[in-house]
């Protein structure tokens, strides 16, 4: 019989407060077990086992951090949109480590046909429109995106940037600024 009160989705905002407090890779159902102090075996009710647990937190990620950035965006145009995509990343990032590295987690094909990654995905082009690329540019530039976001927060969060006599923030507001000068010069005629 299952424990009261534990359902899966209980056990997933766990495990995503567990991924931001000790790291994603070191989340399992064991570790999800001690948190709520019950045996290993009365969490297999709920989930399935531990990659189905990673697959829950990484689903909920996407989901919280997609209702993010559709906030940040409302309204919003150009490089004011480019900017806050921009930020409510980075801002997730910093704020939930964990969830971030659970958010890049490689999904199957059809859970990630059915996931917020593809709100992220039509937010992405969604500001791409407002610059006038077409295909096969939009792609790059959402590739582009990407990298140079993901990159450069997983740095950060890393701490490299720690020992440098310029503002972390200096330089993503300068690689905003670059990004979107980019962006308006390769515009489609």
């Amino acid at each position: 019989m299952a424990r009261a009160g534990l359902t899966p989705e209980r056990l997933t905002r766990a495990g995503a407060e567990l991924a931001d407090e000790v790291g994603f890779d070191q989340v399992t159902v064991s570790a999800l077990a001690r948190r709520f102090d019950v045996k290993v075996a009365s969490l297999y009710s709920h989930l399935k086992n531990s990659q189905d647990l990673r697959t829950r937190i990484a689903l909920f990620a996407l989901e919280e951090l997609a209702d993010r950035v559709t906030d940040a965006l409302a309204g919003r145009s150009g490089k004011d949109a480019l900017a806050a995509f921009a930020d409510a990343y980075r801002d997730y990032a910093r704020e939930h480590p964990g969830r971030y590295a659970a958010a890049r987690l490689r999904l199957d094909p059809q859970t990630a046909a059915a996931s917020a990654g593809v709100r992220h995905a039509q937010m992405t082009r969604a500001i791409l429109r407002g610059y006038g690329l077409a295909e096969p540019d939009q792609t790059h530039a959402v590739r582009m995106l990407g990298g140079v976001f993901h990159g450069y927060v997983s740095l950060e969060t890393a701490g490299a940037f720690d020992h440098t006599p310029v503002d972390s923030r200096e330089s993503w507001d300068w690689i905003v600024d670059s990004l979107d000068a980019l962006l308006r010069n390769r515009a489609t005629p």
